[in-house]
């Protein structure tokens, strides 16, 4: 059971409720009940994320070497926060480009990559540094201004990472690439490239 607590007078929070609602009259609402109102709409933050990736051509690995993002959460009440939901959003979106594959038997329906030795979970290590900007415009939707911040990393980084590996790519004659970004994959396109 919880407590309210100042230096060393507590109360419990059933005790409390009790005590307020002593002397409430029959019908009226309990002094500890919470309403608000407010009239919301829909928002929608932006932003832009640009990576830059490096291959290795013997191996297929991709390093990310650089990542920047500007970012439109409208008014921010806590930059930590937005911050450490970008960065978090940003390896969760790299993690999915470089090695997310669910892999099932074609016979059997068996799922193949149901551990992590099969199925990577993504590293601290895979990037050496995330960049976060701010380009902040308070929406008229809520009083606030605030936008949402939490799927900007996810729904940047895929098509961020995406689109360096196949520029890092192309060059050596990859025309299409689709995710995962994976080192045997990329180190298999590269090989049919240079067979083309």
């Amino acid at each position: 059971e919880g407590t309210f607590h100042a230096g060393d007078r507590r109360v419990g929070f059933f005790e409390l409720a009790a005590r307020l609602a002593a002397g409430v009259p029959a019908g009226s609402p309990h002094p500890m009940d919470c309403t608000a109102e407010g009239t919301f709409g829909a928002t929608i933050p932006n932003g832009c994320h640009v990576a830059e990736v490096e291959i290795d051509p013997e191996t297929g690995a991709v390093d990310v070497v650089a990542y920047t993002t500007v970012d439109d959460a409208g008014r921010i009440v806590d930059h930590a926060s937005v911050q450490g939901q970008v960065q978090g959003g940003v390896m969760q979106g790299v993690g999915q480009a470089l090695g997310e594959r669910a892999v099932y038997d074609s016979e059997t329906g068996q799922l193949l990559t149901g551990s992590f030795l099969d199925y990577p979970m993504p590293r601290a290590d895979w990037m050496q540094g995330i960049r976060c900007g701010e380009h902040n415009v308070p929406t008229k939707s809520n009083a606030l201004g605030a936008k949402g911040i939490g799927e900007s990393g996810t729904s940047g980084a895929l098509p961020a990472v995406m689109n360096a590996v196949l520029s890092a790519l192309r060059p050596a004659g990859v025309q299409q690439f689709d995710m995962p970004a994976t080192p045997h994959r990329v180190w298999r396109a590269l090989l049919a490239a240079r067979a083309a």
